[in-house]
């Protein structure tokens, strides 16, 4: 099949899939197709949102329909990294025996991730970055396609450990979830009351998500999209000296050139499964939010003011 073809079909297969997702899960439109992207693309995606906002269904609904294996660990403040990657254990003939352990399936749900201590972290961090888990010097490859989608809650800081600017900048997209509107609310509770159970049909395979990511990566993009791309990234920087006021006046730290590569990779999957063949700016603009909203690291001043993320971001759209 020829990459026009191949694109042509994704972008009915992601209109069905969406269709699917809807099934269960009510709204949330641009919270799904973020996730979407990243899996199109092979990227990790980190939920932040208050609880009750349906993070945790989501995720497994998404799973369900791509046809993937699916495991949720919720993390706590006693989990350990042999709890999430496994262990060896001696069998009845005296031999070892490496027992694996939730990590290893294509989606992983981080539930609660800033509420587990640095050192499990870190043992997601390698899983997350090298698609592999060394134990007792031995190193096992995950299974492809491999996502982690961590959520967070943003007003329970009390007693928890936030993610280092390192892990941070793993995740391709920060997807902010907000509360529904009083008509979606009142079909959530409608939906979730009664006796009803939606039957969800998995639309791929493990193997064509594989291929998808492939697909993702032959599209061309223009040089020029590629420079607005990276110029905006670089306008984040405020220790550059072609940094403007604005930046120097709210921002500490800008985002790295992981944010760059992110930004074109995700303006190929938003422009294929839209049915363009090639990104255009557009394209960078529609998901900048989700790239660069956890990349860029605001000073007091900014907070005093009630500046966000966003508001920097647009301004330097």
């Amino acid at each position: 099949m020829s990459d026009v073809a191949s694109i042509n079909r994704l972008v009915e297969k992601h209109k069905a899939l969406k269709q699917e997702i809807a099934k269960v899960i009510i709204g949330q439109d641009e919270v799904v197709n973020q996730i979407l992207l990243s899996v199109y693309t092979g990227g990790h995606s980190l939920l932040i949102g208050v609880p009750g906002l349906a993070k945790t269904l989501m995720v497994h609904t998404i799973a369900q329909t791509l046809g993937l294996d699916f495991k949720r660990i919720q993390f706590t403040p006693d989990l350990m990294p042999s709890d999430i990657l496994g262990s060896e254990i001696l069998d009845q003939n005296r031999n070892f025996k490496f027992i694996k352990g939730p990590i290893f399936s294509n989606i992983i749900l981080a539930d609660e991730i800033n509420r587990t201590p640095p050192k499990t972290q870190a043992a997601l961090l390698e899983a997350m970055q090298e698609r592999s888990v060394t134990i007792a010097g031995n190193q096992y490859k995950l299974a492809e396609p491999y996502f982690v989608l961590a959520t967070q809650n943003p007003i329970e800081q009390e007693g928890t450990y936030p993610l280092p600017e390192a892990q941070l900048d793993r995740f391709m997209f920060a997807i902010e979830l907000q509360y529904p509107s009083i008509e979606e609310e009142i079909e959530v509770v409608k939906t979730t009351t009664s006796d009803h159970t939606a039957t969800l049909n998995a639309l791929f395979s493990a193997q064509e998500i594989v291929e998808v990511q492939h697909l993702i990566r032959r599209i061309p993009v223009p040089d020029n999209v590629v420079e607005y791309a990276v110029r905006l990234v670089n306008s984040t920087r405020p220790n550059l000296p072609t940094a403007s006021d604005f930046v120097k006046q709210y921002i500490d730290w800008g985002a790295g050139p992981r944010a760059s590569q992110n930004l074109i990779l995700a303006a190929k999957a938003h422009a294929a499964v839209n049915g363009k063949f090639s990104p255009d700016i557009e394209d960078v603009k529609a998901i900048a939010w989700g790239i660069l909203r956890h990349r860029i690291i605001k000073n007091y001043k900014a907070e005093a003011e009630g500046i966000s993320e966003d508001d920097i971001i647009l301004r330097l759209l």
